[in-house]
């Protein structure tokens, strides 16, 4: 799950003049000066938390020196963070799913995920390929909230690694099932109507100790 962040926190100057009113706006090479310091605590921003220099971050890797933001638009920022200093996702409220510069490449590994979710998964994966005959339908499919009910059950830390392993399952579940409706009819293709009971003899534990190529740990 990568992550989208809203730039409105930042005002661009055009021909040296800020797009908007520029009292009280805030030039981004002046954040740390005393009397820009002095306003924020005045306004309630308490500078040494975890939340706001996590705001600060963003807003300096994302925006430049001549650029303008605003107390309120601070704030809000600063919403989007934890007292740790960690993101909110929007969707799901939580913490650890942020894909990062740093984080980028180190999530993508196996991890144990709890049963209960690998079976949630391979129920749905299963209703929704007999449904959509063997194609993945973005417009309908319910898999987001298999996604974030794993994400509920796992430490912050695991999040991303969890949901990784989720999509290797779920890979390999689909793998099973277009498999399966090519051995009861070779000439069958995604889309193409899936032969009747051709996935009835399909187990979640069938498809997971058939599959030697991905390090299943449970």
């Amino acid at each position: 799950m990568s992550r989208i962040t809203d730039y409105g926190f930042l005002f661009q100057t055009t021909f040296g003049t800020s797009k908007t009113n520029l009292v009280n706006n805030i030039q981004l090479s002046q954040m740390n000066s005393s009397s820009v310091q002095k306003q924020l605590k005045a306004a309630g921003i308490d500078t040494n938390s975890k939340k706001y220099k996590a705001a600060l971050s963003e807003m300096m890797k994302n925006g430049n020196g001549a650029m303008f933001t605003n107390v309120q638009a601070i704030k809000n920022l600063m919403s989007q963070y934890d007292k740790n200093g960690d993101w909110i996702d929007p969707n799901t409220g939580l913490t650890g799913l942020a894909v990062t510069d740093e984080n980028r490449n180190s999530y993508k590994h196996i991890i144990s995920i709890p049963e209960s979710s690998r079976e949630e998964m391979f129920e749905l994966a299963k209703k929704e390929f007999l449904n959509e005959n063997g194609t993945l339908n973005g417009d309908t499919t319910k898999r987001e909230s298999v996604y974030n009910n794993l994400y509920r059950k796992m430490d912050k830390d695991d999040r991303l690694s969890a949901g990784w392993t989720m999509e290797q399952y779920e890979h390999q579940y689909r793998q099973a099932f277009a498999k399966a409706a090519k051995a009861a009819d070779p000439t069958w293709k995604a889309g193409k109507p899936i032969p009747v009971g051709a996935l009835d003899g399909i187990t979640r534990k069938s498809v997971e100790s058939g599959k030697k190529s991905v390090d299943i740990k449970i």
